[in-house]
Order: C-alpha cells, then sequence, then structure tokens
C-alpha cells in the first residue's frame, strides 16, 4: 500500500520487495529480511533497510491486512510455497476505482418510498447529462414521477466528481454462489440450462438452479409446526445437524442484517468469511460460527425429518426442499463494488451507529468528591 504521507523504497533503492512489518514478537536484535532471520549483523548499505532498528513495539501502516508472519522452523523444515494458480489478494485498504476510458453511460436506480433522496438524486442526474455530457439511464416509474417531470433541478455539489474521475475507494462485498439442486419428482418442463443427466438416461433426474446471493440464505422450517432436521456438511464433511426453526448462512455484508437479529457477530465486509447461524436452536451449546470464505456448504434433509424445508434467497426465490433435494453453497467470484464516503472502516462503524444504533446509550454522570464519600 502506498500512502502519499509516508516514504517509499523503490527499485532505485536496490530493493523491490517490501520491508517487512516489525511486531512485539520480534526481538529487536534480529532483523527479518526476505523472509530469514539474521542475527547480530550490520546492515549493508546496499540493502534498502530503514536505518531505524526494528522497534519492539508493534506498529502497523494504515492497512487492512494484518503483518506477515515469519515461518522459521529451523535449518530442516519450512513452508511449502502456493502455486502460482493461487490468486494473490491486494489489501483491501489499497483498492481504488480506475476507469481504462471514460465512461459514457450510467445507470441510476433511486431508492422507492424515500422521499429525502429525490433533491440529490434530480442533482446527480443534471451533474451527469449538463457537466459530464453522459447518457443516464432509469428506470421508467421514476421518470414518470409527476415529482421529478415537473420541479426544476439545482445545480449539483462537488461531491459526485470522485467516482467519475476513477479516485473513490471502492470496497469489495462478496456474495454467495448457491445451487439447489432438485430431484425430478413431476414431469414438468423444465429449461435445458438447469438439468444434470446422469447416466445417459434421455430423462433429467436433477434440476440445478444457480444463484447469486449478496446477504443471506435462509432454510427455515416454513408453514410447519415440527422443528427442522438438516444435516450440514463442510467440503463433504457432516459437521453438525440443525434442529430448530432452522439456519442462516451470510455473508459479511448479511451479517448485520436477519442473523444479527438472530444472536450472530457482526462482520467487516471485507473479512473473506462465512457465517452459520441458526435459527432458535433447541440446543444451548449452538452458537454461530464463521468459517472460511473457500470452503463449499452443502444443506440436506435428514432422513428422519418430519417436514420439508423451504429456502429463501435474499429474501426472495422462496421454495421448497424435500428429501433428496440438497443446497450447496459457497464464496462467489463475482463481488459487489460499492463505492466508500470516507474509507471502509469508517463508513462501515458510522452505518453500524446510525442503522442499528450499535453501543448507543446514554453517559453515565459523574460523580462528585461529596457523592463519592457517601
Amino acid at each position: 500500500m502506498e500512502n502519499s504521507g509516508e516514504s517509499k523504497w523503490t527499485k532505485s533503492d536496490a530493493s523491490s520487495e517490501p520491508f517487512p512489518y516489525c511486531c512485539s514478537a520480534c526481538d529487536s536484535s534480529e532483523e527479518p529480511f526476505r523472509g530469514k532471520v539474521f542475527r547480530n549483523r550490520t546492515k549493508a548499505r546496499s540493502m534498502s533497510m530503514p536505518s531505524a532498528p526494528c522497534s519492539a513495539k508493534f506498529r502497523r501502516t494504515q492497512s487492512l491486512h494484518g503483518p506477515s508472519p515469519v515461518t522459521t522452523f529451523g535449518p530442516k523444515a519450512s513452508m511449502l510455497k502456493n502455486p502460482k494458480a493461487v490468486m494473490h489478494i491486494q489489501d483491501p485498504a489499497s483498492q481504488r476505482l480506475t476507469w481504462n476510458k471514460p465512461p459514457k453511460s450510467v445507470l441510476i436506480i433511486k431508492k422507492i418510498r424515500d422521499a429525502s433522496l429525490l433533491q440529490p438524486f434530480k442533482e446527480l442526474c443534471v451533474f451527469l447529462t449538463q457537466q459530464k455530457n453522459m447518457i443516464v439511464y432509469v428506470e421508467r416509474k421514476v421518470i414518470e414521477d409527476p415529482a421529478i417531470a415537473n420541479e426544476g433541478f439545482v445545480s449539483v455539489k462537488k461531491n459526485f466528481c470522485t467516482f467519475r474521475e476513477g479516485n473513490a475507494a471502492i470496497i469489495l462485498r462478496s456474495r454467495l454462489e448457491v445451487k439447489v439442486v432438485k430431484e425430478c419428482r413431476e414431469k414438468e418442463p423444465v429449461e435445458e440450462t438447469s438439468l444434470i443427466i446422469t447416466n445417459g438416461d434421455s430423462e433429467p433426474k436433477h434440476k440445478t438452479m444457480q444463484y447469486q446471493v449478496l446477504n443471506e440464505v435462509v432454510v427455515d422450517r416454513g408453514p410447519s409446526s415440527y422443528l427442522s432436521n438438516l444435516d450440514l456438511f463442510l467440503d463433504g464433511h457432516l459437521i453438525t445437524t440443525v434442529q430448530g426453526d432452522g439456519v442462516i448462512v451470510s455473508t459479511p455484508t448479511g451479517s448485520t442484517a436477519y442473523a444479527v437479529a438472530a444472536g450472530a457477530s457482526m462482520i467487516h465486509p471485507n473479512v473473506p468469511a462465512i457465517m452459520i447461524t441458526p435459527i432458535c436452536p433447541h440446543s444451548l451449546s449452538f452458537r454461530p460460527i464463521v468459517v472460511p470464505a473457500g470452503v463449499e456448504l452443502k444443506i440436506m434433509l435428514t432422513r428422519d425429518a418430519r417436514n420439508t424445508a423451504w429456502v429463501s434467497l435474499d429474501g426472495r426465490k422462496r421454495q421448497e426442499i424435500a428429501y433428496g433435494d440438497s443446497i450447496t453453497i459457497t464464496s462467489s467470484c463475482f463481488p459487489v463494488p460499492s463505492i466508500c464516503f470516507r474509507d471502509p472502516v469508517n463508513d462501515w462503524f458510522e452505518s453500524l451507529a446510525q442503522c442499528l444504533h450499535w453501543n448507543v446509550r446514554k453517559r453515565q454522570s459523574h460523580l462528585s468528591s461529596e457523592e463519592e464519600e457517601f
């Protein structure tokens, strides 16, 4: 990550690799350099190393990545290097929007039933059409709104410039790739793209539907009064059976929605993870868990389930899940980019305070010296 207020080490300094972090676990007499530890040696002038010694106090730059671990296990052991196919994850704090070519058209979606957004919406449309000469697309219901058609637009503020000029901080919100596989129990017309034909049979055995989910996948008991009995698999291994009203599988973005209402923790959108939250579990020890973003989850009905289950994806596409059907969930490779007003960290905490009133309470009054005596 490059900061304007910090010094940078370039190739002209004889080293193109970034200087690693110094943490409290490092001894002050040790110098981490290129994954190796040199003890009690003076630095050569040709190396692009800072003149100050490694501080015993952990000091980080403005980065959302953790410090690089020191992976030295003696003279006969080392960490196996990752293959080249493994993607290098960019620091979320350094993600910036850029344009290869200036955009010529833009789609603006206005939130419905919110009168406070009417004026900013009009200002944005005028700014993009008149000052930036862009083609603006809006929904038909919006352009037919009499409140927009009859009133004149006013000048726009300068806050819209950063998005088009490519200098805005962005956050990539991960999504879930969901596959709902159902057995074809009835003869009904199905699209060919959603079929899996097994054993070379002419008739399909399963019907597969794929979805992209931003917030959460909810599997519940539906209208039945019995508990749900769901087998939860992780990378092909059965980890537990959910007995309760259901289970929520959410992204970090969706962790502040239905999941937090069910007792889960809130996860920052830059954390690569998947949250699993039970809904009213019939167990005192079933708590929400966080699993790595790269795992594959699979949910199926148990053999002795008394009723079917129902699945909904972001509150939509609600459908029944019978015995033999399965729901496969993993992280999608198509995140949703969103523009930050300030930066990813401050924006997230401000949204928690505004929307959820997180940790907002009346402050405790101060006691005077006379009151403390009593």
